[in-house]
């Protein structure tokens, strides 16, 4: 009759042969292809900075609230589209499940709705469902074409240039269907904000 050690050896040496094998040899080679075959997808799609510095993503979307930028789709998250996650207010990655028969969603939809048309009185165009509603991760880093067509003239009148050029501008950044079949035509809003900025 064996005795326990070596009932156990198999099912050890088993065990950490797979643990080397799909918790670090595994990882290691899949990371060391993507850094090979896809660097800045493998690193986060990172947006660089005049100076070097990383000011963003390519893939999280971040809070814009000067008139002079675009703005980017609402979040549930509280703070913003992505705050660093803090377990006491519950910030980060986050939707709020509310149905389309929620009061609470009526009052964010209406609050947002108050705050496009207070940031441009003058605009009497239909505001786009994705400046009003909140992305299911809180993370969407673009919006519409309709929704950055719809920014046009605030950001142009509080940046003191011609509506026409921001206009150019937008259709310049924007990007189509996935294999002209997919989604719907949209604007990355940090690149577009990037952009205006060297105007």
């Amino acid at each position: 009759m064996k005795t326990l050690i070596e009932q156990l050896r198999p099912a050890l040496v088993i065990f950490a042969g797979l643990a080397l094998l799909t918790g670090l040899a595994y990882p290691l080679l899949v990371t060391g292809i993507a850094q090979v075959a896809l660097p800045g997808q493998a690193n986060g799609s990172l947006v660089v900075g005049t100076g070097g510095g990383a000011v963003g993503s390519a893939l999280i979307g971040q809070s814009f609230s000067d008139p002079r930028y675009f703005w980017g789709r609402p979040s549930a998250t509280a703070g913003g589209p992505y705050v660093p996650y803090d377990g006491k207010t519950l910030t980060g990655s986050s939707g709020s499940n509310l149905g389309p028969l929620s009061a609470d969603l009526r009052q964010a939809a209406a609050a947002r709705i108050a705050a496009l048309q207070a940031a441009d009185p003058g605009n009497a165009a239909p505001i786009p469902a994705d400046l009003v509603t909140a992305s299911a991760s809180g993370l969407d880093p673009d919006i519409s074409l309709a929704a950055a067509l719809y920014q046009a003239s605030r950001v142009a009148r509080a940046r003191g240039i011609a509506e026409g050029t921001v206009r150019q501008l937008i259709l310049a950044q924007a990007q189509g269907r996935w294999l002209g079949l997919f989604g719907e035509p949209r604007v990355n809003v940090l690149a577009l904000n990037r952009a205006l900025d060297a105007v």
